[in-house]
């Protein structure tokens, strides 16, 4: 990965740069309003015809005081363009209101993060997600995920099912290489992936391994589905290391799982896994590594995530850069037997056996 080895941008472009990020907020929220208003789709619908200030006024409820602000911010931002007092939307813009990656990164940063980031410094200083308090009062936001506001719920799982929904079908037949019959997956979270596997495989039998409040959510949809013979529950709070994983499984699964944790708590967990997987199982873990990314936005992405956990979600993880992750996996006396990068939208797939 080249994107960050060299500093190519002129000084006009640099200084560019810093008054978009003194005014990020700004810039945020007029987007994201300009977005659920309808006014960008209103101008999109215009095609290139385009709308004045006035015909968009006579669509969307709104003053037009409030119309022309958000306007005026939008041409800076480069969502629209003028020509003869007429709006078009730009490229930006389009992706704005219809791209379903930026979609879920904004609602993402808005619901779940965006109070709760003025607790960052805090945060890093104090290694402790100060910035929960604006959500809940909780430990660690995992702790509260089943019982947040709707609104807040539907934006975390819809961000977290993105990044790895999209990979399962991908991974399926890479896990089932190996003809496993029992998977321990640990964070099964709503269950879609036990789901997913016991759908692919008529005799796989899966345990899911999560907190109580996520395991209610996962039972519930699994037995919706009428699949609870061959799933089962196994409750804990893996960051007690006195709480043994559960033995005699030949694969064990771990979905955007393990970037919840601090290194040291990887070890940790990655160390019971090891006494929980049989001598000839493996263990398969997918991550989004930052170093991993084809494109420099995805990169970027992964980057800003890593804030979410420092501020909200436990205060000592992050998206990881893939050699600071692949020591942990070495500390656990595991190896990797095979490593596939960019599958899905961000992932990497590791398949590790034990030395």
């Amino acid at each position: 990965m080249d994107f960050f080895k060299k500093d190519t941008k002129t000084a006009l472009q640099a200084i560019n740069d810093a008054q978009w990020i003194a005014f990020a907020p700004m810039v945020f929220q007029a987007s994201r309003i300009l977005r659920n208003s309808g006014i960008l789709k209103v101008i999109l619908e215009s095609r290139n015809k385009g709308l004045t200030l006035e015909e968009i006024g006579a669509k969307i409820k709104m003053p037009i005081y409030g119309i022309r602000v958000l306007l005026e911010s939008g041409l800076g931002i480069g969502l629209v363009i003028r020509n003869d007092d007429k709006y078009t939307l730009t490229k930006t813009g389009y992706f704005i209101l219809n791209d379903e990656l930026t979609k879920v990164n904004l609602d993402f940063s808005h619901d779940v993060c965006y109070k709760a980031l003025f607790h960052l410094e805090e945060s890093i200083y104090n290694e402790k997600p100060e910035g929960l308090k604006e959500l809940g009062d909780w430990n660690t936001i995992y702790e509260g995920l089943s019982i947040l506001p709707e609104t807040i719920k539907k934006s975390w799982f819809d961000f977290d099912h993105f990044y790895s929904d999209n990979a399962f079908q991908l991974a399926l037949p890479l896990i089932f290489k190996n003809n496993p019959k029992k998977v321990l997956d640990i964070g099964g979270n709503t269950g879609k992936w036990a789901t997913a596997c016991v759908k692919y495989n008529s005799e796989v039998k899966v345990t899911i391994v999560d907190l109580p409040g996520q395991v209610g959510m996962a039972k519930k949809n699994i037995e919706e589905q009428g699949l609870s013979d061959r799933i089962t529950f196994f409750e804990t709070n893996l960051l007690d290391e006195n709480q043994a994983l559960p033995k005699g499984y030949d694969a064990i699964w771990m979905s955007q799982f393990l970037d919840c944790f601090s290194e040291k708590e990887i070890i940790s967990i990655l160390t019971r896994c090891h006494d929980a997987v049989d001598d000839d199982g493996f263990i398969y873990i997918l991550e989004p590594f930052w170093d991993k990314q084809e494109f420099e936005a995805g990169a970027f992405s992964l980057q800003q995530t890593s804030l979410y956990f420092t501020a909200i979600a436990n205060g000592n993880s992050q998206m990881y850069d893939s050699e600071v992750f692949l020591r942990c996996v070495e500390a656990a006396n595991f190896e990797v037997a095979e490593q596939i990068d960019r599958i899905g939208v961000a992932q990497t797939l590791l398949k590790c056996k034990k030395k």
